[in-house]
């Protein structure tokens, strides 16, 4: 008695011989198919031939991306090797002078990368935070120290470039109505400052003064005031040390760039006094018998510290007064009560803040 399965046992035998029959063909033709594609037993005909052309389909797609492939390869490899051949052949035709050029260029491009490839590994170093935070406290330490030197020579550049034209006038010996405020102003450098009178000669006295604009700086032999015959001193800073008070820390920055003929105006006690450039000199801070000399006309002398952030030297500018009439001109006070100490010193910078919290000058 057969069994009570044997009505489907001809459909899975038929099942498994198409199986093997696609399996051989898809060897034979080069037409695997995929293992999703793989006919469960009991498939129709129309399942076999829809997985059939599905594994063909996959197999030639992966037999055509390969084929894509090496010929892009062999594509990219003679292309490469026919333009260094062209590239050889257009070198054969340089002249020296070009080939030592290009030589030069190569050189710096090599150079270039080796660079970046150094500065890579060493931000990748451990100790590149160490060195970069050792460099950081250098370069901190050089601004406290050093910040005179760099923002005076900002300042000399820059303040040009906003000349007030209040500042500016057409007739140096013309009468002009000023004001009772005591101010010096130099139209070339733009240079319009309050005059500081009634200080002493000494360094404290002088420096905090100057935070205030520039001083008079009167000493016996040097005490005259605008107007008078003799001569009027006064100092001013062209740099100091950024952290110090007071708004005219480079107030004479430009000072060196005055040369003979210019004007200098000065008001005092409500009358503008016009002065022309005649003379300028660098002298030691202890040369103060420049300033005291004998004279039968009304000068005025300005003083500042040179080299520009330093107070190695002091730079003096002369000029004579032209307006008013300087024949007009009053008789200096000769008899002061002011210290008569000939040890007297023209006054400098300030110590920088790394010399006050550590001890300097």
């Amino acid at each position: 008695m057969p069994p009570k399965n044997s009505s489907s046992a001809p459909d899975n035998r038929d099942a498994a011989a198409n199986l093997v029959r696609n399996q051989l063909d898809a060897l034979y033709n080069t037409q695997r198919p995929n293992s999703s594609d793989q006919l469960q037993p009991g498939a129709s005909p129309q399942q076999q031939t829809t997985a059939s052309n599905g594994a063909a389909n996959h197999w030639q797609q992966y037999h055509t991306q390969w084929q894509q492939y090496y010929q892009r390869y062999y594509e990219q490899y003679y292309v490469g090797h026919l333009h260094q051949a062209l590239s050889e052949q257009e070198k054969a035709k340089l002249s020296p002078e070009e080939k030592q050029e290009e030589q030069i260029v190569d050189l710096r491009q090599k150079l270039l990368a080796k660079a970046s490839e150094s500065a890579k590994k060493a931000r990748k170093s451990r100790h590149f935070i160490p060195i970069a935070s050792a460099l950081a406290v250098v370069l901190v330490v050089a601004f406290l120290q050093y910040n005179q030197i760099l923002i005076a020579n900002v300042q000399a550049y820059v303040s040009p470039g906003a000349i007030d034209p209040q500042n500016i006038v057409v007739d140096p010996t013309a009468t002009v109505q000023v004001g009772p405020e005591p101010k010096l102003i130099i139209p070339k450098i733009n240079v319009n400052v309050p005059v500081i009178y009634g200080v002493g000669y000494d360094h404290d006295s002088q420096m905090k003064a100057m935070e205030k604009g520039v001083a008079h700086f009167a000493i016996p032999g040097a005490n005259a005031v605008p107007g008078q015959v003799g001569n009027t001193v006064f100092s001013g800073h062209s740099s100091n040390d950024l952290f110090d008070p007071g708004d005219y820390k480079f107030i004479f920055a430009q000072l060196d760039k005055l040369q003979n003929g210019d004007t200098i105006y000065v008001n005092y006690n409500s009358v503008r006094y016009t002065y022309t450039v005649t003379k300028k000199e660098v002298v030691l801070p202890t040369q103060v018998d420049k300033l005291t000399y004998a004279t039968d006309k009304p000068v005025l002398t300005l003083i500042t510290c040179t080299p520009l952030g330093t107070a190695q030297k002091r730079l003096l500018v002369t000029a004579e007064q032209v307006a008013p009439d300087p024949a007009k001109a009053a008789a200096a006070n000769t008899d002061s009560s002011q210290n008569s100490d000939t040890k007297a010193v023209m006054t400098g910078n300030g110590p920088s803040l790394l010399e006050r919290l550590f001890g300097g000058r």
